[in-house]
């Protein structure tokens, strides 16, 4: 199976954030709840993690998703047209993530279009960054 850059590139840059603060496997574990075995296959890029993975381990770094996924993204611009926004899928909730506004290092506000199927749900256990809002824009449904 053929896996794509960006996952690749997401795969190695969750090691190297590990790896930057000195922290094993195990210690990452038990900060974020996920388990050793899932963190060392996301890091091999031999299984793509959830958005709910995903936020936690952005709520032990420090990051948002959008700045991680930027980190992983090449040539990112500040002004994209919508074909050139990056859009990350996680199949398991069935959640589309589309960068609008990709993040830059002075800026304090990211964009994002969400969408979901019907009756799906993400629990997030926790912002990723402390006093962080999020405003939700319901376009359609209930």
């Amino acid at each position: 199976m053929q896996i794509p850059d960006t996952e690749q590139r997401l795969a190695a840059r969750l090691a190297e954030l590990r790896l930057q603060r000195g922290w094993s496997l195990d210690e990452l574990a038990t900060a974020t709840g996920i388990s050793r075995a899932s963190l060392s296959r996301i890091e091999r890029s031999e299984t793509s993690p959830t958005a709910a993975l995903l936020n936690r381990l952005c709520v032990a770094y420090g990051l948002t998703l959008s700045r991680l996924l930027s980190e992983v993204e090449e040539g990112v611009d500040l002004l994209l047209t919508r074909d050139q926004q990056p859009v990350w899928h996680d199949e398991a909730s069935g959640f589309h993530r589309r960068n609008v506004s990709p993040p830059a290092t002075n800026f304090r506000c990211e964009l994002v279009e969400g969408k979901l199927r019907p009756g799906a749900r993400i629990d997030y256990d926790a912002p990723p960054l402390h006093g962080m809002e999020q405003h939700i824009w319901l376009r359609e449904g209930d």
